[in-house]
């Protein structure tokens, strides 16, 4: 893998007019060992039409707050089985996030759902869900105490007896 030392960082920032920033966040000579393609190094995502955020990290912070914001603020009952799963799943984020502002690779590793720069497209994609869950007031057409489950652990027993219109096997 290729990396930058501190002494080739130094050599390059001193023959530029200004201080070099990469990405608008770090100087050079504040970077001990830059390494390409890991944290600030990053070039590219690898995913068209999904540019490196080197500001991904608190973006993510930001945008899951917003979400159970959100929530906290509806009409949304705490025993809604959604509200409970994006809440758990936010403030998992939010918190691997808080431990590790430093290092994206981290966060990526800890949350196991792509890069950071996709966890913000998931954090805007999940606001567009709840905006319309809480819109079309979803938990109220299905009450969940009156929800009767048929529970069969044998999915050949109804594969058997299933029938069809228009069954292919039926000539």
């Amino acid at each position: 893998m290729f990396s930058l030392s501190r002494q080739t960082i130094s050599r390059i920032s001193s023959k530029a007019q200004a201080p070099l920033r990469l990405s608008g966040i770090a100087s050079f000579s504040s970077i001990d060992n830059l390494e390409l393609g890991k944290g600030l190094g990053k070039t590219s995502t690898g995913l068209t039409g999904l540019a490196v955020d080197h500001d991904a990290v608190p973006k993510m912070i930001t945008k899951y707050q917003a979400l159970l914001d959100t929530m906290a603020i509806s009409d949304m009952p705490e025993s809604y089985q959604y509200r409970k799963v994006v809440e758990k799943m936010c403030r998992y984020r939010i918190q691997a996030c808080l431990d590790n502002p430093e290092d994206p690779d981290k966060v990526e590793e800890l949350c196991n759902c792509g890069q950071v720069e996709e966890l913000v497209v998931q954090a805007d994609d999940e606001m567009e869900v709840l905006q319309m869950i809480l819109e079309k007031r979803w938990w109220e057409r299905i009450p969940e105490e009156d929800m009767e489950v048929d529970h069969n652990p044998d999915p050949e027993q109804d594969a058997n007896n299933a029938t069809w219109e228009g069954n292919p096997d039926e000539k």
